[in-house]
């Protein structure tokens, strides 16, 4: 069992940046990919950020390329997500997820087994 936790949304005005931080539980060590979705209001799930293990790896959705950066630091258990510059199309609420079962970091979110809560997101205009 893994449990994940995020933290750090909020609002805030276009043009601001938030870091979201997930932090995980339950397994000794984080060998697996994790990743970074969002849900806005009568939207689907989309794809955000992922990560490998390692950090040698990492995936983007192209609206987000070169205003977000998914980290990781394995001593703290913890996957961050820097936004910067953030848009009023950013709002939604944010879910980080793991993916037990690769090595290697998918966008497909059925694909992510473990879930946290989420966390808001709001940008103002």
């Amino acid at each position: 069992q893994v449990q994940l936790v995020e933290s750090g949304g909020g609002l805030v005005q276009a043009g601001g940046s938030l870091r979201l931080s997930c932090t995980t539980s339950g397994r000794a060590f984080r060998r697996y990919p994790m990743g970074w979705f969002r849900q806005a209001p009568g939207k689907e799930r989309e794809f955000v950020a992922a990560i490998s293990w390692s950090g040698s790896i990492t995936y983007y959705e192209d609206s987000v390329k070169g205003r977000f950066t998914i980290s990781g630091d394995n001593t703290k258990n913890t996957v961050y997500l820097q936004m910067n510059s953030l848009k009023p199309e950013d709002t939604a609420v944010y879910y980080c997820a793991a993916d037990t079962r690769r090595t290697i970091p998918t966008m497909i979110w059925r694909a992510y087994d473990y879930w946290g809560q989420g966390t808001q997101v709001t940008v103002s205009s």
